[in-house]
């Protein structure tokens, strides 16, 4: 694969060349803070008209074989949101992501199922119910220990950290392209 030019996207956020890019978002121009641009009327006219309900089950799987995500609230997909994000990851039985880091600290609700996160080496349990604070700078990946699958609900204000130039972003290890062993049709529900 190649990059592109200016224009572009490219490979990936500090990314090597790969074969296979398992995560769309990684390679796609993306739009992390949008221009304020007309008069103060206009802009709040436009923000009083926008949606205040994102049904996710309207939403599409990005990713897999093992962690599977929908964008729910970003400044690329939605008028509304300017300085902040959200997202709903799936992991399947078992499944994992990708080890990572970035300047913005996250909260990661955890909606079904058990697991752990691993956070500069340490070990940190987590079930349904509890949240977890993703440190800035963290070195961090989610791990779903249980047979069945999990969801979580992870908020950050990363657009207002890129747009206060605090964009270090790293990928360590690429998520698993391999399905889990016996979990090889392993695909979320769409209706969440």
């Amino acid at each position: 694969m190649s990059e592109t030019s200016d224009s572009g996207a490219g490979v990936g956020h500090n990314s090597e060349k790969r074969e296979k890019v398992v995560w769309e978002r990684w390679t796609k121009k993306r739009t992390f803070v949008r221009a304020l641009e007309g008069t103060y009327g206009q802009l709040k006219e436009e923000l009083y008209n926008q949606p205040r309900v994102y049904r996710t089950s309207d939403m599409k799987w990005k990713g897999g074989p093992q962690n599977f995500g929908k964008k729910v609230i970003n400044p690329q997909a939605n008028r509304i949101a300017q300085s902040i994000e959200a997202h709903v990851d799936a992991f399947a039985p078992k499944g994992y992501g990708q080890i990572h880091g970035h300047m913005n600290s996250a909260v990661f609700f955890v909606l079904k199922g058990k697991g752990h996160d691993i956070h500069d080496g340490r070990k940190l349990p987590w079930e349904a119910g509890d949240a977890l604070i993703v440190e800035n700078a963290c070195v961090h990946q989610h791990l779903n220990d249980s047979d069945d699958e999990t969801f979580v609900l992870v908020l950050k204000a990363k657009p207002l950290f890129l747009f206060m130039h605090m964009i270090f972003q790293k990928m360590v290890e690429f998520p698993p392209e391999d399905p889990v062993p016996g979990h090889e049709d392993y695909a979320p529900p769409a209706s969440l």
